[in-house]
């Protein structure tokens, strides 16, 4: 407790230097959202039918999906489109290679 004592008093002692309170206020700031959880998802596809179709959905139904085989998945994090990959298998799992990270500017564009 007397070491923290000490190093207030000392950071406000004259003279001082000011950039290192900011340098560590910073760091801790990065630290409040590095713990932040985030929604990631990945679209394979979409598909849009009438009501009558969606219920005659049943186990073995096939859903035809509109996004050609071979073309790049959607990353989404907190339902915003941030990059495109490709679909991997690691240790019997399926995962994302990701291949391509949308520009911010037009991340930014999409909101509107």
């Amino acid at each position: 407790m007397d070491e923290a004592k000490d190093k207030i008093e000392e950071n406000n002692e004259p003279g001082a230097s000011q950039d290192n309170g900011s340098d560590q206020s910073e760091k801790y700031d990065m630290d409040l959202i590095l713990d932040l959880p985030l929604d990631v998802s990945v679209e394979l596809g979409k598909v849009k039918m009438p009501v009558n179709e969606l219920l005659q959905i049943g186990r073995g139904s096939i859903l035809e999906l509109t996004k050609p085989v071979g073309e790049p998945l959607d990353i989404y994090i907190n339902n915003k489109l941030i990059a495109k990959g490709e679909v991997v298998i690691l240790d019997d799992k399926f995962g994302v290679r990701v291949a391509d990270i949308i520009n911010p500017v037009d991340r930014v564009k999409s909101l509107g």
